[in-house]
């Protein structure tokens, strides 16, 4: 018993104080009692802020209310984790062995729930947030050290921390950084690849061909008088609301939620956002407020513990969903919608057709939207496989959307087949919308049509609009 004991607190020392147990035996016992409790409170702080974190994937998707606590306590625990380092990195240097990617770390997790609330809340104020985290690691180097390591998986923590940045810089429409650190990522990829025979090495190739696709979807540049670029921004600034005409009437209905689906085939995308998905989102968000300028201490990286109130219409973005998941989304976000509140429905997806005329048409006789699936598909189109008499399962008929327009519905379909949605009845009599992205290019842009060789979809926004009440 007493050697079991003396390997147990052997080993409780080389866990807790690995840099104290390298000094040999006996070092234990030379570590004063406040230096002991620290780096015991330290290991508290981190394991259960790893518990929280993992936690995460495994709360619900939808709905509005089932993860706020749970995310509170998360955010508790960071922001108590980040503080502690920063009042005791000395003594956790010299005695637990604290490394500068390990403060790099727990940096980007704080970043990454900034940005899974911001996910959820639609609130843009947290995406400064996650940027200043992001920024903080790259200023102040906390990943220099791991390319010197022989250690593969901490080099890909670096390089899914470069893949995060990015969709935050995106989405803050930082583009010059984007491109420096797509630059920087393509230079640690080549390194990573070289020094480790992995077999990921496609997988982040092809990480870095989506986001340079990316940015070369979206080259708008406007020059001033000076030939200066401008940097506009697709979001809601202050002050940037047309005045309403004379005899209209404010705040009979809001905006609530707002589902956007990407399922377009080979579109351009980074991560799980098309450039349909991500234009759209920016047009439903308000300019984003930097909270750090609103803290006690500016300049400090803290966490904001607070959320403040939300104004932006709360938004789900789904790419590529199933038929299953749209619809499961779908009825989360019309059964917590708010009295006098509108729900959107943003669908870019490839057109399914019917396969042939039905003698009495109906709602699901003209085709819709697909759906993911594991069908074949030959030139974006959807290949039908059977017969005339049979629905396609894996589309969004109009029919399907029937349900929830007892509730105020807005929808926008961004297809080849978005006349499928053309006669979209409004069954009980609330207020419906449907705008529908034309299937030909205007005469005027044929010509420049047939030389760029696509379908007329972001490059025309003339939207035919159906409006009932």
């Amino acid at each position: 018993m007493q050697c079991r004991g003396s390997v147990l607190n052997s080993l409780f020392c080389f866990v807790l104080f690995p840099a104290a147990a390298m000094t040999g035996v006996g070092a234990e016992d030379d570590i004063p009692l406040c230096e002991r409790k620290t780096v015991t409170d330290f290991c508290y702080l981190l394991d259960k802020s790893k518990q929280l974190f993992n936690g995460l994937r495994d709360l619900p998707q939808y709905g509005h209310k089932q993860w706020q606590s749970y995310f509170g306590r998360t955010f508790d625990i960071y922001t108590k984790l980040w503080k502690f380092q920063q009042q005791h990195r000395q003594v956790l240097d010299n005695r637990y062995g604290l490394k500068r990617w390990q403060i790099g770390e727990v940096a980007s997790k704080i970043g990454q729930l900034y940005y899974h609330y911001y996910l959820r809340t639609s609130e843009t104020s947290y995406l400064n947030e996650a940027f200043s985290f992001y920024s903080a690691i790259r200023q102040r180097s906390y990943y220099h050290q791991v390319n010197k390591e022989d250690r593969p998986e901490l080099v890909v923590k670096k390089l899914r921390y470069y893949a995060r940045f990015i969709v935050v810089c995106l989405l803050l429409n930082k583009m010059d950084l984007v491109k420096v650190l797509v630059k920087e990522l393509s230079e640690e990829i080549e390194d990573y690849t070289q020094r480790f025979n992995t077999e990921d090495q496609l997988e982040w190739n092809l990480v870095l061909q989506e986001v340079a696709a990316f940015v070369e979807a979206d080259p708008l540049m406007i020059l001033n008088d000076d030939n200066a670029v401008v940097v506009l921004s697709n979001r809601l600034q202050e002050g940037g609301v047309p005045p309403l005409e004379q005899g209209m009437v404010v705040g009979q209905l809001t905006l609530a939620d707002a589902l956007i689906v990407g399922n377009c085939n080979n579109q351009v995308k980074f991560s799980e956002l098309t450039i349909d998905m991500f234009r759209m989102l920016q047009a439903l968000e308000r300019e984003p407020v930097n909270l750090a300028t609103q803290s006690s201490k500016p300049g400090t990286l803290e966490p904001n513990e607070k959320p403040a109130k939300r104004e932006n219409p709360h938004k789900y973005l789904l790419y590529k969903p199933t038929f299953s998941q749209l619809y499961t989304f779908l009825s989360a976000s019309f059964k917590e919608l708010p009295a006098n509140s509108v729900l959107l429905v943003y669908l870019s997806a490839t057109g399914v057709f019917p396969t042939g005329r039905s003698e009495c048409e109906g709602p699901y006789d003209f085709g819709g939207v697909l759906t993911n699936t594991n069908r074949d598909v030959v030139n974006g189109e959807m290949v039908q496989k059977r017969s005339q008499a049979q629905k396609e399962m894996h589309c969004l008929h109009p029919g399907d959307l029937f349900s929830f327009t007892r509730k105020p519905l807005f929808i926008i379909v961004d297809s080849s087949n978005s006349t499928a949605y053309k006669n979209f009845s409004n069954l009980f009599g609330q207020p419906l919308v449907c705008l529908l992205s034309p299937t030909v290019y205007p005469k005027s842009m044929q010509a420049c049509a047939m030389d760029c060789g696509k379908r007329p979809r972001n490059s025309c926004r003339r939207f035919s609009m159906t409006l009932a009440r």
